[in-house]
């Protein structure tokens, strides 16, 4: 292996110190990964992914059993999801997101069995495109929070790729789910990776982790000790530094152009759960069931890591968990890119690697001042945007200057409200200006 652990990236020196250093919080960095007890009920999303809804296969009263296939859909960008547990279907309804959007759930009462369904069984991936149509019946999707089926990342032009990048960084505050998969599960991250490399015939491959994490780096160095493929980047803890576009710029120096993607750079970019997911998969067969997920926040009583079957009620989790107070404000993800919920029977989802629940204290709105033009925000942006302008010209309904600005290349890291000092809602402004402006490219287009 060449081993770059212990160093930082070659290229972090060649650009602007952007993104900001944000307190860490992780106090379930080491603790081990618990299980949760089967719930008392399972609500399973038709969305649990970006692209097309799965269309429920099951109906009221039918019976199912673990990894049995419960909703699809034909289009080419979706992900299979599967039943968590084995039990009986109580209803098909329909469910409200925190954004208002409305989807169909699956409900199931489980019966305690946890009986395996018998199409569970390891996949035979003799070559790479084995290995794409495998992991299309696998229900993965990108397990650091984006949700993009995975067999769409793998379906690309190997040919065109010399780096596959494994994102270890897991730079949000709290968050120590993806650590303790590198932690636990080395055996199945380097299953997957080396499987990814053999069948693709991908000459490189890096895992980038924060050098905040040595006892990772030093872990996968010894995982990946005799496979000289495969490098240990230990990367500068400064967030976002696990956002894709930020990651391929300080792992390589390559630059993904603007409404691109990383494979227009030669690279493919797997979360590490992601990856130790299709390496497990590939070894047992079992579809994405279930997920760790870190549990924290100081309405928390007993902050932890834990494996809770996908459907899972919130409420249950915090109550296995035990809560100090009520949550004034309740976050799935992390605290700088996660979703507040307004629901506390919504479930936990396969994009769902953190569970935050916060006092009133903590969780309390700060009073927005007047921009004092101190130009923080246009400093801090990792993708040299400046929000403030953006917000501008998005209030006035400007579009040909959202263009120039460049609008739709935020990703909506939250560092811009994070930095300002009069807590202008510069975030939530630049998300809206970037969906108005790809609507009205997608508009110009259909002209």
């Amino acid at each position: 292996m060449g081993c770059l652990g212990g160093i930082t990236s070659p290229f972090w020196s060649l650009r602007e110190r952007r993104g900001v250093d944000l307190p860490h919080n992780k106090v379930t960095a080491e603790m081990p990964t618990r299980t949760m007890p089967v719930p008392s009920k399972v609500i399973l999303p038709m969305q649990q992914h970006v692209g097309a809804r799965c269309t429920p296969l099951v109906k009221r009263k039918d019976h199912v059993n673990v990894g049995m296939l419960v909703g699809h859909a034909e289009a080419r960008t979706t992900a299979d999801i599967y039943s968590s547990v084995s039990g009986t279907v109580t209803e098909v309804r329909n469910i409200y997101y925190a954004n208002g959007k409305s989807d169909v759930a699956i409900v199931i009462e489980p019966d305690g069995e946890q009986t395996v369904d018998e199409s569970v069984w390891p996949p035979e991936v003799p070559d790479y495109r084995m290995l794409v149509h495998a992991v299309k019946y696998s229900g993965i999707v990108g397990l650091g929070g984006a949700g993009f089926p995975t067999e769409l990342k793998l379906d690309v032009d190997v040919d065109s790729i010399d780096t596959w990048l494994v994102n270890g960084a897991e730079c949000e505050p709290y968050l120590s789910s993806d650590y303790r998969e590198m932690i636990e599960h080395p055996d199945t991250i380097r299953r997957g990776l080396e499987t990814c490399l053999d069948l693709s015939g991908v000459p490189h491959a890096i895992v980038c982790i924060e050098d905040n994490k040595p006892k990772a780096i030093e872990l996968l160095e010894r995982t990946f000790a005799d496979d000289p493929r495969v490098d240990v980047l230990a990367m500068p803890t400064r967030y976002p530094q696990g956002a894709a576009h930020v990651l391929v710029r300080n792992a390589t120096g390559r630059e993904v152009p603007r409404g691109g993607h990383t494979t227009d750079v030669g690279c493919v970019l797997f979360n590490v759960t992601t990856m130790s997911c299709i390496g497990r998969f590939l070894e047992d067969g079992m579809p994405l069931v279930k997920r760790r997920v870190t549990v924290a926040g100081d309405a928390v009583a007993n902050p932890q890591n834990l494996e809770v079957c996908i459907g899972t009620p919130i409420r249950e989790v915090l109550e296995f968990c035990g809560l100090r107070e009520e949550p004034h404000k309740v976050v799935t993800g992390g605290p700088m890119m996660g979703v507040s919920q307004v629901d506390l029977d919504y479930p936990i989802v396969r994009q769902n690697s953190g569970l935050l629940a916060f006092g009133e204290a903590s969780a309390r709105e700060l009073e927005t001042t007047a921009c004092i033009r101190c130009g923080t925000c246009v400093n801090s942006c990792p993708m040299s945007l400046s929000p403030i302008e953006i917000m501008k010209a998005y209030r006035r309904g400007d579009m040909a200057a959202l263009d120039r600005l460049m609008a739709d290349l935020c990703m909506e890291c939250g560092t811009c409200s994070y930095v300002c000092p009069a807590r202008q809602p510069l975030t939530q402004n630049v998300r809206l200006a970037r969906a108005d402006l790809k609507a009205e490219k997608r508009k110009a287009k259909g002209r």
